[in-house]
C-alpha cells in the first residue's frame, strides 16, 4: 500500500516543476517514503530515489526520508542497512543543503549515551559535507551546528580513570576525535584569512567568530570536567590530543594563547563584531585554557619567556578565583593545581607586600580556606592546606606580617587562625635568630600582631572546644617567647607587654577554663546518674544534644558520658600548658 502511494505521487509529480509541489504531495512522498522504509522495502525506494526521472522529486522532497534512514543505519542489525546508507548517501549528495541540515540537525537530538555517540559518528561527516557546499550562510550554519553538537557531547559521561579513557567506555574520546576533524576544513579556511596571524583591522569574520564561540564553550565543556592523564601515565591519551587541538585551531584563527591566557592582565583590545567581551571570552573557558597551558604544559612553547613568573601568578589569580569559587570537586581541584603550578615557579619570599592591595590575592585565600574547612573531599582539603602554606612561604617578610593579620581578621575558623599563628610562632623563631633579625616580626611592630593572637574572640565566656585549635597555639606562642626571649633582651617586647596579656589573655582564659569545667563535670555527674536511674528500669537512655543551633542526632548515655570525659581531658590540656606557662613568668619575675 505505502510502495504503491509513493509510485503514485512520484509519477504524479515527474510532469511537475519543482515549484509547483502541492503540500498534499509532500505529505504523501513522507509518509509513503517512511513507511516503505519502515516496512523494509528499502531497495524499491533505492530504486525511485536513483531514477534519474526522479532527481527534481528528490532533491526538493527527499529530505523527509532522514528520520527512518538514520533510524536503520543506527540499529545496524536490519538487512536492509545497505540499501538504507545508499540511499541516504544519495539524499547527502541530491537534497538542497537548507533542508539536509536541518534533517540532519533533527537527527542528532538523542538522550541515551549510546545512541548520542553513534549519532554523532554517523551524522558528523555528513553535516561537514552540506555545511561546505553553503555559500554566505556557512558561518551561521555551522554555529548553530556546533552547538548543537556540543549539545550532545554534554550529556556524555566523561571518563574518569585511565582505563575508561583507554576503553572509551562513553565514546566521548571517538567523537572528540571526530569532531576536531569535523571543523579542519572551517579553521582552513578561517585561517586563510588571517593575514600573519593577525586579525583583520576593523571587520568581524563570523567564520572566525563561530569557531572561537566552538573553542570556549569546548574549554568549559568537556575539557574543563576532564582530568586529563600524562603523558607517562597514558602515553596515548585521545583526551589530551583534543585539548591540544582546540589550543591549535585558537592560534589559526589568530587568538594567540599569551593574549588569553594573560588577558586579566593585559591592555583589552577593542573587537569589533556582535559579541560582548565576557560573551566572546568566557572567563571560565579562560580559566581552563590557563590550566591546559600551567599544569598540562599543552602549548607552552607559544608563551614568550618574558612574562615573568610574577607576572603568571598575577594573571591566574584571578582563574584560581573563578575555579575555587564553584562547588564542583574538578574544579576545585583544577583550582588548587593552578595555583600550586603558578606559585612553584616563584621565587620563595619574593612577593612583595603590595600585592595584598590587589583583591584576588585576599579573596583567593578565603576561597582556599573554605576548601580547607567544608570542602567533603579529604584529599582536596589537605591539598588546600599545601598550597596555604606554599603561598605564605612565596610572601616577603612585611607580606606575610600583613596576610597574617588579614588571615586573623578574616578566618573565623579556629583551625585556620591556629594554622595562622604557628606560621606566625615560625616567623618570630626566623627573627630571633642571629643576623636576622627584622622590623616586622620583633619590636613594636610584632605587638599588634600578638594583641591578635593572645586574646579570646569572647573573652571568658569563648567555646573552648570550638576554639581549641586557636587557644592552644596562642598558649604555644606564649610559652615559646617567655622561653625564647630573654628579659634583659627583650627583643619581642613580650615582657613590657607581658601585664597586657595576663589582664586580656590568661585571667579571662583561667575563668573561662574554670566555667566550663564546672558545666561539664555538672552535666556529666547529671548523665550518670540518669544512666543509674534508667539502668534500674532495664531502659537504655536516648539523649538529645545540640551544638551552637543544630541538633544532632540521639546519641546514648554512654556515648555521652564518653563525649563529656573527652571535652574534660581537653580542658586539663589547656590548664597544663597554661599552668606551665605561669610558673615560667614566675620563675623569670624571681630572677
Amino acid at each position: 500500500m505505502a510502495l504503491e502511494q509513493l509510485s503514485d505521487v512520484v509519477q504524479r509529480c515527474q510532469a511537475l516543476p519543482d515549484d509547483s509541489y502541492t503540500s498534499e504531495d509532500h505529505d504523501v512522498f513522507t509518509v509513503a517514503g517512511r513507511s516503505c522504509i519502515e516496512e523494509g522495502h528499502s531497495a524499491q525506494v533505492l530504486s525511485i530515489v536513483l531514477d534519474e526521472k526522479n532527481q527534481v522529486i528528490v532533491r526538493s522532497m527527499g529530505w523527509n526520508l532522514l528520520p527512518p534512514l538514520v533510524e536503520v543505519l543506527l540499529k545496524k542489525e536490519e538487512k536492509t542497512v545497505p540499501q538504507c546508507l545508499a540511499i541516504f548517501n544519495h539524499l547527502i549528495e541530491t537534497c538542497r543543503p537548507k533542508e539536509l541540515l536541518i534533517g540532519l540537525l533533527e537527527q542528532l537530538e538523542q538522550d541515551d549515551p549510546v545512541a548520542i555517540a553513534e549519532s554523532l559518528l554517523l551524522l558528523l561527516k555528513p553535516l561537514q559535507k552540506v555545511l561546505l557546499s553553503l555559500g554566505s550562510r556557512k558561518p551561521s550554519s555551522l554555529g548553530m551546528t556546533l552547538s548543537s553538537v556540543l549539545d550532545q557531547v554534554a550529556k556524555l559521561p566523561v571518563p574518569r580513570t585511565k582505563e575508561q579513557e583507554e576503553d572509551d567506555v562513553f565514546s566521548l574520546c571517538r567523537c572528540c576525535t571526530e569532531l576536531t576533524d569535523f571543523v579542519k576544513p572551517f579553521v582552513q579556511e578561517a585561517g586563510q584569512k588571517v593575514p600573519n596571524g593577525e586579525t583583520q583591522q576593523g571587520k568581524e569574520d563570523e567564520l572566525r567568530t563561530e569557531l572561537l564561540k566552538f573553542c570556549m564553550k569546548t574549554l568549559s565543556h568537556p575539557l574543563l570536567e576532564i582530568e586529563l592523564k600524562d603523558p607517562d601515565t597514558l602515553p596515548v591519551s585521545p583526551l589530551r590530543t583534543f585539548a591540544t587541538e582546540i589550543l591549535n585551531i585558537l592560534c589559526a584563527i589568530g587568538e594567540p594563547l599569551p593574549s588569553l591566557v594573560y588577558r586579566p592582565m593585559l591592555k583589552r583590545k577593542q573587537v569589533a563584531g556582535f559579541l560582548e567581551e565576557e560573551v566572546r571570552y568566557p572567563t571560565e573557558s579562560l580559566a581552563s585554557l590557563a590550566h591546559l597551558v600551567f599544569v598540562h604544559h599543552l602549548a607552552a612553547d607559544t608563551f614568550p619567556s618574558v612574562f615573568s613568573p610574577v607576572f603568571a601568578l598575577r594573571s591566574n589569580m584571578e582563574h584560581i578565583f573563578l575555579l575555587l569559587s564553584r562547588t564542583d570537586d574538578f574544579k576545585l581541584q583544577k583550582g588548587l593545581e593552578l595555583y600550586e603550578k603558578s606559585l612553584v615557579r616563584v621565587e620563595d619570599g619574593s612577593l612583595p607586600a603590595d600585592l595584598l592591595e590587589i583583591k584576588t590575592f585576599l579573596t583567593v585565600p578565603q576561597n582556599l580556606v573554605k576548601v580547607m574547612t567544608i570542602c567533603p573531599q579529604h584529599d582536596l582539603r589537605t591539598k588546600g592546606l599545601k598550597v596555604f602554606q606554599l603561598s605564605i612561604d612565596k610572601f616577603d617578610i612585611e607580606a606575610k606580617y600583613r596576610f597574617f593579620q588579614y588571615m586573623l581578621q578574616t578566618g573565623n575558623h579556629s583551625g585556620v587562625e591556629g594554622y595562622v599563628i604557628k606560621n606566625i610562632r615560625n616567623q618570630i623563631d626566623v627573627a630571633l635568630r642571629p643576623g636576622n633579625g627584622n622590623i616586622w616580626f620583633e619590636g613594636v611592630h610584632l605587638l599588634p600582631l600578638l594583641r591578635k593572637v593572645l586574646s579570646l574572640p569572647d573573652g571568658p565566656e569563648t567555646d573552648l572546644l570550638q576554639y581549641l585549635d586557636r587557644v592552644m597555639e596562642s598558649l604555644n606562642l606564649l610559652r615559646y617567647l617567655i622561653i625564647r626571649d630573654k628579659v634583659t633582651e627583650n627583643q619581642t617586647g613580650i615582657w613590657t607587654e607581658l601585664y597586657k596579656v595576663e589582664d586580656m589573655f590568661m585571667k579571662p582564659l583561667r575563668v573561662g577554663l574554670n566555667m566550663s569545667r564546672a558545666h561539664y563535670e555538672r552535666e556529666l555527674q547529671n548523665t550518670v546518674e540518669s544512666k543509674k536511674k534508667k539502668k534500674k528500669a532495664k531502659e537504655e537512655s536516648v539523649l538529645s544534644v545540640s551544638v551552637g543551633d543544630e541538633k544532632l542526632p540521639n546519641v546514648t548515655s554512654e556515648s555521652q558520658i564518653q563525649a563529656l570525659h573527652s571535652a574534660l581531658h581537653t580542658f586539663d590540656m589547656i590548664e597544663s600548658v597554661l599552668v606551665r606557662i605561669e610558673e615560667l613568668v614566675e620563675a623569670k619575675d624571681e630572677l
